[in-house]
């Protein structure tokens, strides 16, 4: 598989995010997110382990007001195995996507689908084409609020 490629699994980190492009039907460059995650694998039984290569993708903005990004380009903060909106403070589960804590709480982020193939993580969505690492480049003038929340 080398088509969908995003990055190796080994340049995402345990504690924050990889921000890239990606295009959707109508060509709309939008950014998605790359976050590990504590997944579990069952062996049919009783037995749990943790899956060490579990990754999720969540297109990169927060559902409480849509033009705020989680990750500004540097990486999305995270707290005990959730994703941080620096903007109003809102938590949400790395694994499933979900608000638990914030204005949005019971919403979910929009999730793209990838898959961990060799090492390398790949965007399988059939929505969405990868375009490139790295935000979407915009003009000088930042509509995005600054964060009044403290961690």
């Amino acid at each position: 598989m080398d088509t969908g490629r995003i990055t190796a699994l080994s340049d995402v980190p345990a504690d924050s995010t990889v921000c890239f492009r990606v295009a959707d039907g109508s060509d709309e460059i939008q950014e998605a997110i790359l976050v590990r995650n504590e997944g579990v694998a069952t062996d049919g039984g009783d037995t749990t382990a943790a899956v060490e290569d579990a990754v999720s993708c969540w297109l990169n903005y927060c559902q409480h007001l849509t033009h705020i990004k989680l990750d500004k380009g540097s990486g999305a903060p995270m707290r005990d195995g959730e994703l941080i909106c620096a903007n109003h403070g809102a938590y949400f589960e790395a694994d499933s996507g979900c608000c638990t804590f914030g204005p949005c709480e019971g919403a979910y982020l929009t999730g793209l689908e990838v898959t961990v193939e060799d090492g390398d993580v790949y965007l399988t969505d059939d929505d969405y084409a990868f375009v490139g690492l790295g935000p979407v480049e915009t003009d000088d003038c930042d509509r995005a609020s600054s964060s009044n929340v403290e961690f």
